[in-house]
Parts: C-alpha cells; structure tokens; sequence
C-alpha cells in the first residue's frame, strides 16, 4: 500500500553551537518535499464548519500504517496530549493481515470521492459520523491534533505547538524529512545530524527545556536512521533518543507503529 513518505544542508559547519539560529540554518536550503499527494484530502477540524468537521470526542478515527514515519509521529502526538482514549486508531499492516482495516479504509475513501480509484494513503483522519475522510495531509492533521482535538484555541495554545516556535518547528520538520532520512546523501546528514546535537548542547530538548512537537519529529526521524548512520559517534543524540524512547508516550507509539530500524 502507498504510504505517506518523508523525501531527501551544506557541509558540516564550524561555528560553535550558540552562534546557531534555528530558522535561518534550517531555511538556507529550500525543502524538495513534494507538495501533494495523489488524492489528496486536506479537510480541517473546526475550518469550514459547514462541512461539519468540528470537535467532538470518539468522532474522529485514525489510519495509521506500519513502518510509516509520519503515523509514527501521530501516534506519539496522541499520546502526549492524552487522546488516545477519544480518538480511535487502525493499523494497516499487509492486505492479508489487516483486511477489514483496509476494506474500512477504502469505504472511507469512497465516500469522500464519488468513484475512488486511487491508492489508499496512510496516514488518514476519518469522520466516523459521516464515513469521509478528514485529512491524508500529516501536518494538517498534527496541527489538528495538537489543536481543536486536544481542547487548545489560539487563547490556550498546546505546549506542543506554542506560538514562538511555530517557526522554528517547522524548520527543523523541513530539515528532518529533507536531509535526516535513510537515503539522505552521507554529507548532508551529517550536516544535519551535526546541528541537531549542538541544538541539544545545553539543552533538553531541541527547542529548549519544554517537549516540543520537534521533538517528535526529530526522534522519529533519528530512530528510523538506524544503529549504522553515526549517531553512535554523536553520544548527546543517541542520549536524547534513548531517553525519550523510555517517555511511555513514544515507548507506547513505537509499539503500536514500530520503524523498520532501530537505534
């Protein structure tokens, strides 16, 4: 089945660490990520009312599939804002493993478009009042997640997504699913890797002292690189992915949508 997929900045760079700005090394190169997908949905919760896409708990059910980097990261984000009683999950492994997961899924897409033919893409955010597809859009349905789903409006904004760092989160995501994936060329990975471990020089986490959605991004991204792609001479990234891996919101996704590698 066709999944959602992460795409392939410079050379290593000299400059001490705290001479970093995040944005500004992450935008020097523009992101080749596609810009849509074949079908593409890109509905949103409480955008459009009329639709009828509004918040409502057990509404809403997720598609993830395995070996998916971008359903890994949905996964983590609902157990860190606590949804994973309220919003429902569906795994799709193979065809004849999950039949009724994918026979679940197409319905879903058939409904949304009028003679669907196309591949059925996970991740995908499904209305279960009305059978349709919501989003196939990862970051849309992460803003949704983080957003509307978890009770946060822009006057009580998620600790996920706060609004000083809507930036620079998602700069380094356009870094992550650029140049921190296993085909990544060897000299734009380890520039790559290279700004992720002074990001974590005196801090935390990526972004500061506070978990971030970067941090989802940038976990995911380091665990599907794999024991062979050096993190091992980058003792403060192996330490970090370590440590978050033992978070049960991670532990518990990485279960449910375990990578084809592992670090």
């Amino acid at each position: 089945m066709p999944e959602t997929a992460s795409r392939t900045s410079s050379t290593a760079n000299s400059r001490p660490c705290d001479q970093f700005s995040l944005p500004s090394a992450l935008r020097l190169k523009p992101t080749t990520t596609s810009s849509a997908l074949p079908h593409r949905v890109d509905s949103r919760i409480g955008v459009g009312l009329a639709g009828g896409f509004y918040p409502a708990p057990h509404r809403y059910e997720l598609y993830l599939s395995r070996s998916c980097p971008f359903s890994l990261r949905i996964a983590i984000t609902l157990g860190l804002l606590g949804l994973r009683d309220s919003v429902a999950t569906t795994l799709l492994a193979d065809p004849a493993r999950t039949p009724d997961a994918f026979a679940s899924l197409r319905r879903a897409y058939e409904a949304t478009e009028h003679h669907f033919d196309g591949p059925l893409t996970a991740p995908a955010l499904c209305d279960r009042w009305s059978g349709r597809i919501v989003s196939n859009h990862p970051p849309a349905i992460l803003r949704d997640l983080a957003g509307l789903l978890s009770g946060h409006t822009t006057t009580c904004p998620s600790t996920l997504r706060p609004p000083s760092l809507t930036a620079d989160i998602e700069a380094l995501r356009d870094l992550l699913d650029r140049d921190v994936t296993p085909s990544a060329a060897p000299s734009e990975l380890a520039a790559a890797l290279d700004l992720l471990d002074c990001q974590l020089a005196g801090r935390t986490y990526v972004l500061g002292d506070s978990l971030t959605a970067a941090d989802v991004d940038a976990w995911t991204a380091l665990t599907g690189l794999g024991r062979s792609r050096a993190l091992g001479s980058r003792p403060r990234l192996l330490e970090y992915v370590r440590r978050l891996g033992d978070h049960p919101a991670f532990r518990h996704a990485h279960d449910v949508v375990p990578l084809a590698t592992e670090v």
